[in-house]
């Protein structure tokens, strides 16, 4: 019996696939650490995130991703024929899921680059490579660099038909608006009303309150006034 669980830890030991580019333990390391390193990376991108878009499969698909291409490159190794199997039995592989924010993209790549690392055997490139990039998007997170400043807002107005609105609000987007631009004339939601879209940059000093107060005071009570703000960072 103790020959035979020696035999048996032998063969695990000493395990190398038919080709000899990898043993169990690269398989081992490359695994673990992908995996450890790719945590990291979700924490970081959850922490992170700004918005309404967060999704745990998408930080599970991260981790997943940087264990995955961790063995694919260990299977390529140095052999480029099978690289090339690899690319053409990888292309019919089709992706239906809109990334909603492009810095998703970057942490794609960032869970792909850790995968290539472990994959490759360069752990060290990995684990540094890994902690500097997390440290660096955790500084930007902190302190918010390079963040403008976003004034833009969208006016919704619904009018009766055949209301001259064209120079209906010179006089409020004058005085209370940097910027104002009609977007769209939508006349199809009902037979009697209108409804008109604008792209406004509010005055610092002007209040959404006091704003929305004169657009009432010209369309009337009974008329839908709607102002969304902040719709370019927002998922709508």
């Amino acid at each position: 019996m103790e020959e035979l669980t020696n035999q048996l830890l032998g063969i695990f030991t000493n395990f190398n696939d038919l080709s000899g580019t990898f043993s169990m333990t690269d398989v081992i390391i490359a695994l673990v650490l992908s995996y450890m390193l790719t945590s990291i990376v979700g924490y970081v991108y959850k922490i992170t995130h700004k918005g309404t878009s967060y999704t745990q499969s998408y930080v599970h698909t991260l981790i997943l991703m940087g264990m995955v291409v961790g063995v694919i490159m260990l299977i390529v190794g140095s052999n480029i024929a099978r690289a090339f199997s690899l690319v053409g039995a990888l292309s019919i592989i089709r992706f239906r899921n809109a990334v909603k924010e492009t810095r998703d993209v970057g942490f794609i790549f960032f869970a792909m680059a850790i995968g290539m690392a472990c994959g490759t055997r360069f752990y060290l490139l990995a684990i540094v490579s890994t902690l500097i990039i997390s440290l660096l998007m955790l500084i930007m997170f902190k302190f918010d660099l390079y963040k403008k400043q976003l004034t833009g807002q969208m006016l919704t107005v619904r009018l009766v038909k055949d209301t001259n609105f064209e120079h209906l609000f010179d006089d409020i987007f004058l005085s209370m608006t940097s910027r104002a631009d009609l977007v769209s004339i939508d006349d199809a939601r009902s037979n009697d009303e209108v409804e008109v879209i604008y792209s406004i940059d509010l005055k610092r000093r002007i209040s959404s309150q006091k704003f929305l107060e004169s657009i009432r005071s010209i369309v009337g009570q009974k008329q839908r006034i709607s102002l969304i703000t902040g719709y370019n960072t927002t998922d709508l």
